[in-house]
Order: structure tokens, then sequence, then C-alpha cells
């Protein structure tokens, strides 16, 4: 399949430098491999292995021809922008370096077109951070497709917040509005989204960003995106029909990973054993066990940590407890003092990286307190794994009521303010308690595992062939094809 020449259609991929991005789009380049598409994954020379590592994993798979599976490195350029040598991921860049890093993302557009010039690309999918890639991909007269790794109702609720600004119309910060016109009557606060209309200078710079990207996704070719259509119909059909963007939806991209030596490589390299932690899993009872993990940006601060460690221990569940950039040698004073020792067996922490796809689909796990970053999300779905949302930046409050509000597949736990992945420190342990006993114990808790059961069993069939994320992977692949080269 792929361009009707001599020739196979040739992809450049070209994901921003943070973990969030990159691991979704190895998935989508091993998605358009297995349908014999030439892709190229455009990255900077600091995230070659991690990208070389995930893609050398998975050339055993019999589903995926990976040989397809190319990587180019552009230079980034640290200097110009006046970042440390080597400073070319989101993990690496200090909270008072973002704006550089954003500085330097600006000026990769020189680099990609030499890139582009060079290989000659029949496509271009790029992330959304990228919206000069409009005009490169204009310069070779080829298409543009935009990558925003979030869901349709995050991307059908912040355009619709963006056109009839609703926040405008309630008194307090704290009041609920309406978004209108989202199918489902999906209310939210000014709190949950106040960092994208506050005045101060920083995230007025930020807002101007937005407006670019979204100036240049409407010129784009279209979307694509990790979602499959029996997840949010509703939303996926008025993204395409009433705000008339087109799209595809080829996910949950992480299915198409079989083989568990795949799973454990996705991203990082794991700080704990995978037979180890599975084997800790082993001894654990059916759906007894809740995992807790807050994506690769969390920052909370150590009090914010004690009280969870407090509620997990007061919840008397067993857990497995995932605490970023928290390594021994940081010192322990963010947990409560004997807190390990008490918690011995019934309690896991792993400081670092998880195999999070591994655990999630281990029969043990009974729910995910998750902070509702969209490949988190996805991967609990396609899991069947019950949520308590714990949501801190980005898009993640529009996730979180996808979760909760419209899907019913979890509780909240209350987090009231947007803040910039620190959490907003409200949530105690005792709030943490009470959405435990609610997402593990009761009828309620039996509906709601029910019902992301059968959304699992909805995310593999939609990925196998004939299923409608298949279905719409094939037909973008061959309008790509029949476009002229």
């Amino acid at each position: 399949m792929g361009n009707t020449g001599c020739e196979p259609l040739h992809i450049f991929l070209f994901p921003i430098m943070a973990h969030g991005h990159i691991i979704p789009v190895i998935d989508m380049a091993k998605l358009f491999a297995s349908r014999g598409v030439k892709v190229t994954i455009v990255t900077t020379p600091f995230n070659i292995p991690l990208i070389s590592k995930a893609i050398e994993q998975s050339k055993t798979q019999h589903c995926n021809n990976n040989n397809n599976i190319h990587i180019k490195a552009i230079k980034f350029p640290s200097q110009e922008v006046g970042l440390p040598e080597g400073c070319e991921h989101m993990d690496s860049v200090p909270a008072d370096l973002v704006p550089a890093f954003f500085n330097a993302i600006r000026l990769l557009q020189e680099p990609f077109e030499q890139l582009m010039y060079q290989q000659r690309p029949n496509c271009i999918v790029t992330d959304h951070f990228f919206p000069w890639s409009t005009d490169s991909a204009a310069k070779f007269g080829i298409p543009r497709l935009v990558f925003h790794g979030i869901s349709f109702f995050s991307l059908c609720a912040s355009e619709l917040m963006s056109l009839h600004e609703p926040y405008k119309s309630v008194s307090s910060d704290s009041e609920l509005f309406v978004i209108p016109h989202l199918p489902g009557e999906v209310k939210m606060t000014r709190l949950q989204v106040s960092e994208f209309f506050s005045n101060d200078a920083e995230t007025n710079n930020f807002n101007m960003f937005i407006k670019e990207v979204k100036e240049s996704d409407l010129r784009s070719y279209g979307v694509i995106g990790n979602s499959f259509y029996e997840l949010e119909p509703d939303y996926a059909d008025y993204y395409r029909e009433v705000l008339g963007r087109k799209a595809w939806h080829i996910g949950p991209f992480s299915l198409c990973n079989r083989e568990k030596e795949v799973k454990t490589y996705r991203g990082k390299e794991a700080s704990i054993d995978e037979h180890e932690c599975l084997k800790w899993l082993g001894k654990k009872e059916i759906n007894s066990v809740v995992y807790v993990c807050f994506g690769s940006m969390d920052k909370f601060p150590d009090s914010q940590l004690r009280e969870i460690a407090v509620g997990l221990e007061a919840s008397g569940q067993n857990f497995i407890w995932v605490v970023r950039r928290k390594t021994k040698e940081d010192g322990d004073e963010w947990l409560p003092e004997g807190f390990e020792k008490r918690i011995e067996g019934k309690g896991l922490i792993i400081r670092g990286w998880a195999p999070q796809v591994l655990i999630l689909e281990h029969e043990a796990i009974g729910a995910f307190v998750t902070h509702c970053g969209w490949n988190s999300t996805l991967e609990g779905v396609s899991a069947g794994v019950p949520m308590v949302t714990w949501p801190l930046s980005a898009e993640q409050f529009y996730n979180e009521k996808l979760v909760t509000h419209v899907l019913k597949i979890g509780v909240p736990v209350g987090v009231k303010k947007w803040t910039m992945f620190t959490g907003d420190g409200t949530i105690k342990w005792d709030a943490m308690v009470k959405s435990l006993k609610r997402i593990m114990v009761g009828e309620e808790a039996k509906e709601m595992r029910l019902k992301v059961k059968m959304l699992a069993q909805k995310a593999r069939r939609a990925v196998e062939d004939g299923g409608s994320s298949s279905l719409q992977l094939d037909a973008l692949i061959e309008e790509l094809g029949s476009l002229p080269h």
C-alpha cells in the first residue's frame, strides 16, 4: 500500500523533544511502516538513542516492517539561544530556560527544510508546536498533517473556548460555566483554564504562540488523532463535521506494541526490573492494586507527595507509586517517617521511570491515579482500568471531564486549579482515601470497571483489520498516495 508509483510513500514524522510526544510518534511510525510506508523520524542528536532503542526493540515484531523506519538528526541551536549544550529535551530544561527552549524550536525551521530538500518526503506529520512547518510543507508543495497528541474532545473544547470565551460570562473564578455547543453539557471553571487567560507577560506570550498554532493548523492538510472512534464519536464527528476539520483517528497507537520486551522499552529505561515488578504484582489478587503515576513532567512539592503517601497508606489498598526524579540520593524527606517499612509487601515505590503499559495491563491493577495526560488516559482505557483523575496542566482538565463526566469511567480527586505541573496543593490525604474507596469498592466501582473493560475491547477491535482505526489508516495512506508527487 502507499504510493502507486515504484517508490513507496515517504513520510517525515517530527515530534517535539518531550517524552509525551516522542513515545506516541514512535508508535505512529510503526503503524505507517506496517503498511509499507517509508518513515523518517526527524529529531536532534541528543534524542537519537531514545528513539533508535525503541525501534530496535520492536524489529522482531511480525506486525511491523520496522526496517522502513529511519532516523535523521538536525542540529539543535542550543548556543544560539543560551541553552547549555545537550539541553535538547524538555526533561533536561530548567523552568527558567523554557522560553529559550521554545526560541530554539523556532530556529529548527531552516535545518528541517534543508533535510526536506535532501530527502524529498511526500508528506510531513509534525507536532503542533512547530507551526512554521505548514509553511515548510508549502515551499515543497507537499501536505503537512498536524499531530496534537490530545483527544478530539479536548480539540473541540479548546476551539469552542477560544471562539466563545464563556469564562468571561461568570463573576468569579470558581463559578461554573458550560462550554457552548460542546455535546454533553460540559462545565468548567475559570480556575481550571485560568493559566491560558491571565494577564501576565509569560502567559500572553504563550497565548500568542497558541494563536500562531491555531492559524497554522487551519492552513495544514489535516490532523492525525491518537484516538479511536468508539471512544469519543460525538467529538470526532463534531471536529470534522461542525468545525470542518480534516482528521483521521488511527489509535490507540500504543496497541501496535504486542510483545512484552517492546512495551518495557517505551520511553526511558525503566527504573525497576520489569520481572521484579510483575513478580510483585503476581502475588496480588485481581483488581486489588492501585497504580499511581503523574506523567513525565510533574513537579509536586514535598508537601503534596507526603499527603499522597499518607492517603495511600490510610486507604488500606495495595499500590504501585511512580515518583519522578526522586532517587535515594535526593533523600526521603518527602515521605512520612518509617513509611517504606510500614508498607512493605503492601506498596511498591518506583523512583523514576516505570514500564507503564505492562503494569496497567496486569490483571492485579484495579485503578489508575493519573494526571490525565492523553497518553496515560488512553493507556488506561486500552488496559480496561478505571481512573482517579488528578489533572495538572495543558489540556488535562478537559480529559478529566471526558473520563468522569462523559465516559463515566473515573472519579475526580478534586483538583480545582490549573498549574504548571506543580499541582494546586489543595488535595489532602483524606480526599485520596475517599476517591480510592469510590474507585475500588462497591456498585459504582463495579459499573465503572465494566464500562472501561468494554471500551478496552473496542480499542483492540479498532486497531485490528477492518476496525475503525485500521480503516482510517488505510484511507489516509491511500489519499496521500493518490496526491501528485
